[in-house]
């Protein structure tokens, strides 16, 4: 890949844009390149050989604009950076879309590390680990904490009702790639929507709030919260749930789904829902049932990939066994709802 090409980044119309909308910004030529790791919209860094940048944009030939919807990313990041929430600082939405193809934004580059693997985590020993990995309940404490009418976030979302509307809408992404027999995964929903909690008051939810959707300083803090994408008004206990389903060990080695759990030093679910219950002053006594909803949703997207591997629709390697993997986060589930 070229740095003067990289695909989905037209670095002369950027800069034109740049120099228009922002002039002094950028100062020599800029290069660019595509930032490994993310799943789905595209992550370049941008630098004029003095500054670094970030570029983000839909995933190129994108078809759902609802699911890549960059004003939104960058009205979420914007509104939360004076916050105790830490952001990049956003400095450009682009939505015309004869630029680069796709609206787009760029925001500040800041420096960390995003820890996707139990073995990206051990150099750091078990007390750093264990103190980052807190550090991030503690940021994700900070994020519930804003109030989304004080910075312009009160019609992000729909709060009312969001946890029925959750259920459904992956009821229904599960029946869109059924295509075989999957034990327990009727069982585990029904089960879901017959204990369904009475949520706490409404709170930015980020969707998708996990360690390797951050940036780490080499003192263990947060640096910045990335991958805004999912963000709304909802239930705050989503993203605890998650949280502490990631915080789970899969207990299956070389498994296609990276966690950071079985690090050494790394704290349980229990801990972590502890330390978000004290810091937040929020009752956490139904955490097994968002956990639970947690392994759901993501059983679910696993089998979407596998349903698409199967009809050959995947590029690249390491979808074979993600199959398997399915009926393990469905058992993992029923364990967890039950458990509680």
């Amino acid at each position: 890949m070229s740095p003067d090409h990289p695909p989905g980044l037209d670095l002369g119309r950027l800069r034109d844009l740049l120099d228009r909308e922002r002039p002094g910004l950028a100062g020599g030529p800029l290069t660019g390149r595509l930032i490994e790791g993310g799943r789905s919209n595209l992550t370049y860094l941008v630098g004029d050989g003095t500054a670094r940048w970030v570029v983000r944009r839909p995933p190129l030939g994108h078809v759902l604009a609802t699911a890549h919807d960059m004003a939104r990313e960058h009205r979420v990041i914007s509104a939360l950076h004076p916050t105790e929430v830490p952001v990049p600082r956003t400095l450009l939405l682009c939505e015309d879309e004869e630029v680069l193809g796709a609206p787009f934004y760029v925001m500040e580059f800041v420096e960390g590390t995003p820890y996707r693997t139990a073995d990206q985590l051990a150099p750091l020993g078990a007390e750093r680990t264990r103190d980052t990995v807190l550090n991030l309940v503690d940021t994700l404490v900070a994020l519930h904490e804003v109030d989304p009418g004080a910075v312009g976030l009160g019609d992000f979302g729909r709060p009312e009702g969001f946890l029925e509307r959750q259920l459904r809408r992956w009821a229904k992404q599960l029946d869109a790639s059924r295509g075989r027999d999957l034990p327990g995964i009727d069982e585990l929903h029904g089960a879901l929507g017959r204990t369904l909690p009475p949520s706490p008051a409404p709170a930015v939810v980020h969707g998708d709030f996990r360690l390797d959707n951050v940036l780490i300083g080499a003192d263990g803090e947060v640096r910045a919260v990335l991958d805004w994408e999912m963000s709304t008004l909802g239930d705050p206990l989503t993203d605890l749930g998650l949280l502490a389903m990631y915080s789970t060990p899969l207990g299956m080695p070389g498994s296609p789904v990276a966690t950071t759990a079985e690090a050494p030093g790394h704290p349980s679910p229990a801990e972590l829902a502890e330390r978000y219950a004290r810091r937040s002053g929020r009752d956490v006594g139904a955490v097994s049932w968002y956990t639970a909803f947690a392994w759901l949703k993501l059983a679910v997207i696993l089998e979407g990939i596998h349903y698409r591997y199967t009809l050959g629709r995947t590029v690249g390697g390491g979808f074979d066994r993600i199959g398997e993997l399915v009926p393990v986060f469905i058992e993992h589930g029923l364990t967890t709802l039950q458990e509680g």
